[in-house]
């Protein structure tokens, strides 16, 4: 079962093997956790959006029109959950890190994180605007292209290449403070 398309799944799951869904939570649950903490900085709330996609994606599976693309379908819902916990969040309290171990966990097994950087650019993260960070997640921690992130995201292609440029601008300009102090 592990080795089936995610379309053989949905069907099995839609036919009522509900117990086939933890294929797909197992295949989907690591990737999707590492963005959830990279977009949230903490593991609770990472957490929590992370399951309530999940449960979502269960909820309305009838709806996914192209289970072939299930996970692409559940990480546009992961990305909607982000956004209104990190919205909700921010209007409890701004936060600079909540949790750093669980930001520093994220990292590990992901070769543009190995670097002695990853603790200042974690936190160079951190400081961009959501939407930034969220296309500059998408773009080179996804590797995302351009046309999947504006599918995903409902933005246009243009004020995404924008994002991504003026994240990438300031995440420069956050790690050159850094190293010159």
């Amino acid at each position: 079962m592990e080795g089936s398309s995610d379309a053989v799944i949905v069907a099995r799951v839609l036919r009522g093997d509900v117990e086939s869904f933890r294929v797909l939570v197992e295949r989907y649950r690591d990737r999707y956790a590492r963005y959830a903490v990279h977009m949230l900085g903490n593991h609770e709330d990472a957490e929590e959006a992370l399951q309530d996609a999940f449960t979502r994606a269960y909820r309305s599976l009838s709806r996914c029109e192209d289970p072939e693309r299930f996970g692409a379908w559940l990480f546009r819902i992961l990305v909607n959950r982000c956004r209104t916990i990190g919205a909700r969040r921010g209007r409890r309290a701004k936060t600079f890190v909540v949790d750093e171990g669980a930001l520093l966990e994220a990292a590990i097994d992901h070769p543009a994180d190995s670097s002695a950087w990853r603790e200042e650019i974690e936190r160079a993260l951190q400081q961009l605007r959501p939407d930034q960070r969220e296309a500059f997640l998408l773009k080179y921690v996804e590797e995302m292209g351009y046309d999947e992130m504006s599918q995903l995201t409902g933005t246009g292609v243009s004020a995404l290449k924008m994002r991504v440029m003026r994240a990438c601008e300031r995440l420069r300009e956050l790690l050159i403070e850094v190293h010159h102090a």
